[in-house]
């Protein structure tokens, strides 16, 4: 059995993965709340999950990295030079890094890398979430993880094509951009579409999250897989599924 501690175990998130834990039949190695030792949570973990914010991430890193232990990070809202902290982890130790954990958003994305390959700049890209009134970032982390797929399919920098919040006059939507649009409101876990709309015909791909109990399940099928002996780097959800 793996001892697997929780880096912002005091948060809803936290709470359900410790639930998880105990289902997948692991041990809870322990939990740490904002400000908590990281670095001893560690020493007593084989492995860590960390839910808990953009503003800790940099110790939470050193601390997984100075114990040599995996980590799994589904901390949303990172900024670029957050993801060069989590490079430069993986130098030392696996580093699984996702804006969702959940297997079906998994497979989602996968299908949406597949869509926008195959269909042409015609089609017209827009992805829509929702989410509860107390998320603080906008688009979602999913959401940037989708358009990632998108851009992937098209073989184009997301950074490069992106439109967020449009309003006033924008003028005409211009070929082979990917929109977003954020709903926020009540106590949705998560409900995520890609629409892809051309000429007289639409496809949307769609994943609706019922439950946070989906995204603890997935974040320790991560950490499980990432101590079936993984090597240090840089790891993706997509990899736990096969994909």
């Amino acid at each position: 059995m793996a001892r697997i501690g929780i880096i912002g175990s005091q948060g809803r998130m936290g709470q359900a993965i410790a639930a998880a834990i105990a289902d997948a039949g692991e041990d809870l190695g322990g939990g740490v709340g904002r400000g908590g030792d990281v670095a001893a949570l560690a020493a007593l973990s084989d492995a860590l999950i960390d839910f808990s914010s953009p503003a800790a991430l940099e110790a939470n890193l050193d601390a997984a990295s100075a114990a040599g232990k995996p980590i799994v990070v589904g901390t949303t809202g990172l900024e670029e030079r957050h993801h060069w902290l989590i490079d430069a982890a993986a130098d030392t130790i696996p580093v699984l890094q996702t804006g969702n954990t959940s297997l079906g958003v998994t497979l989602l994305a996968h299908l949406v890398r597949e869509a926008a390959a195959r269909l042409g700049e015609d089609w017209d890209i827009e992805i829509v979430e929702t989410h509860h009134r107390m998320k603080v970032d906008a688009p979602s982390g999913t959401a940037l993880l989708l358009g990632e797929a998108a851009a992937q399919g098209r073989q184009v920098t997301l950074a490069d094509n992106a439109v967020r919040g449009r309003d006033g006059i924008t003028g005409k939507r211009e070929a082979g951009t990917i929109g977003f649009a954020a709903l926020r409101g009540g106590t949705v876990a998560g409900d995520h579409t890609v629409h892809f709309l051309a000429d007289n015909e639409r496809l949307s791909l769609s994943h609706l999250a019922e439950n946070r109990a989906i995204f603890a399940k997935g974040a320790v099928r991560a950490a499980q897989w990432l101590l079936q002996g993984k090597a240090p780097g840089r790891y993706t959800m997509p990899e736990v599924l096969g994909l």
